[in-house]
């Protein structure tokens, strides 16, 4: 009898247990994966993993899996490769650069606004920041990705250095005039780098240009069509270009590098000035042993258009064409969660990337979280200081990797005193054109003759 009710009481205790087991298996089985592809490492990665952890606790019917691939270059690379493989992902982050690539590549993309309406999930065009929606929607104003990681230029100085320069530690130059006679300042007061910066193109080019509302290229800076083309050799661009030059020769401004190795100069303590992305500000924040501030990227106030708003940089979220209509309206939930006010929210105050909707700004605002970190919201009001124009929605642009790789390149032969400032930004228009005109002809219509741009 013993022998029966040990049995008996067994099975009793295995039977719930076994339930439990099988029905989390079968809801489980019943999710739609979602398989999102990455390029964030490190801190910003383990974020990404927290807030797809958060998306599958409260979604049971949907599994995000994600995967990091490596550098923003290389997950585009391992895209296409996979695209030829027929073993994409459904979704997957692509860096602002690498947007005219996607659009070129109409089988590879369904735009969200197809796969938000599809799932009865629109977005609300309107409820997005202006000057971070409208780089990555369509001539119509359609979401043709989702905006996720966005930054900004910003100005980031040492209020450590400016105390013993004597000068003010709360208020950096606000125009480019003020600037030498704070970096006279500093270097006076010993600091053997005064400014710096980091991903020159992006900072020191595109960015100054729609900062003055100036053309970059052609063809509204590429929005409207693969026939764009550079213009930027303007009578800005060479005259901040010689400033630069100058600043160059006399020690006020140091090349770091063409990425972001200046940031760690400026976090050491080494360099006084930095302009680099907002995104920046959480990890200067741990690595910096000093008290710095954020402020406006500086701008020439002769200028009447200026300041006008800074661009985005950073990726957007593509969903990738062939998949199943249960797929996509796991996407389509996926997007909606991230698009949420509250997560924007946590995403901008944990990372310091900026908030992609209004309503996300106003909520950080209302929690008080830009009294304690007054930096994060220089960014914000950079990006919403004025409505886009034609010159400063964004630049989109084909083979734009490389476009900036020749800039850079340009640059170095100016600091270097090999080529004049003028000769310099020719070259660059003349050789980033080359480039545009076989973009062009790799994707324009059957028929359509390829323009040749006008040497300037």
């Amino acid at each position: 009898m013993l022998r029966v009710l040990l049995a008996l009481t067994a099975a009793l205790a295995v039977m719930p247990w076994s339930g439990v087991v099988s029905a989390k298996a079968e809801a489980k089985a019943k999710a739609t994966e979602i398989e999102f592809w990455h390029a964030m490492g490190g801190a910003r990665g383990a974020e990404i993993e927290a807030l797809v952890a958060r998306f599958n606790d409260a979604h049971k019917d949907v599994r995000v899996v994600a995967a990091y691939k490596g550098p923003y270059d290389v997950v585009e690379r391992a895209l296409f490769a996979a695209y030829r493989a027929k073993r994409t992902p459904h979704l997957v982050q692509i860096f602002e650069v690498g947007t005219a690539d996607m659009i070129a590549a109409r089988d590879l993309v369904k735009p969200m606004w197809r796969v938000m309406a599809g799932a009865g999930l629109p977005l609300d065009d309107d409820a997005f920041v202006p000057a971070v929606a409208a780089y990555f929607s369509d001539s119509k104003g359609r979401l043709l990705a989702l905006p996720f990681n966005t930054s900004t230029p910003v100005l980031y100085f040492n209020k450590d250095a400016f105390r013993k320069a004597r000068l003010d530690p709360e208020h950096a130059p606000k125009t480019w005039y003020e600037m030498p006679k704070t970096l006279g300042a500093l270097r006076d007061a010993g600091t053997k780098c005064m400014l710096t910066t980091t991903w020159p193109s992006w900072v020191l080019l595109e960015n100054m240009g729609a900062w003055h509302n100036q053309p970059f290229a052609t063809e509204d800076n590429g929005l409207g069509g693969t026939d764009a083309r550079l213009n930027f050799n303007t009578r800005l661009m060479v005259r901040w270009v010689s400033m630069l030059a100058s600043w160059y020769k006399s020690g006020y401004f140091t090349w770091s590098g063409r990425r972001d190795e200046a940031e760690a100069r400026f976090a050491a303590g080494e360099c006084a000035l930095l302009t680099a992305s907002s995104s920046s500000y959480a990890e200067l924040r741990r690595a910096a042993r000093f008290d710095f501030g954020v402020a406006q990227l500086p701008y020439y106030d002769d200028f009447s258009e200026a300041p006008q708003n800074t661009l985005i940089g950073g990726a957007g979220l593509w969903a990738i064409n062939g998949k199943s209509r249960a797929e996509y309206k796991a996407m389509a939930k996926f997007v909606a969660y991230l698009a949420q006010p509250e997560v924007q929210a946590q995403w901008h105050q944990t990372t310091g990337y900026v908030p992609i909707t209004k309503a996300a700004y106003a909520l950080t605002e209302k929690n008080g979280f830009y009294v304690s970190n007054p930096g994060h919201q220089v960014a914000v009001r950079q990006l919403l200081l004025r409505n886009p124009t034609r010159e400063s929605k964004g630049i989109r642009l084909g083979h734009f990797l490389q476009i900036r790789s020749i800039i850079d390149e340009e640059l170095e032969a100016v600091w270097a005193d090999r080529k004049t400032p003028l000769d310099a930004l020719n070259a660059a228009v003349a050789r980033g054109n080359t480039l545009l005109e076989d973009f062009e002809r790799a994707n324009a219509p059957a028929g359509k003759p390829v323009r040749r741009a006008q040497a300037k």
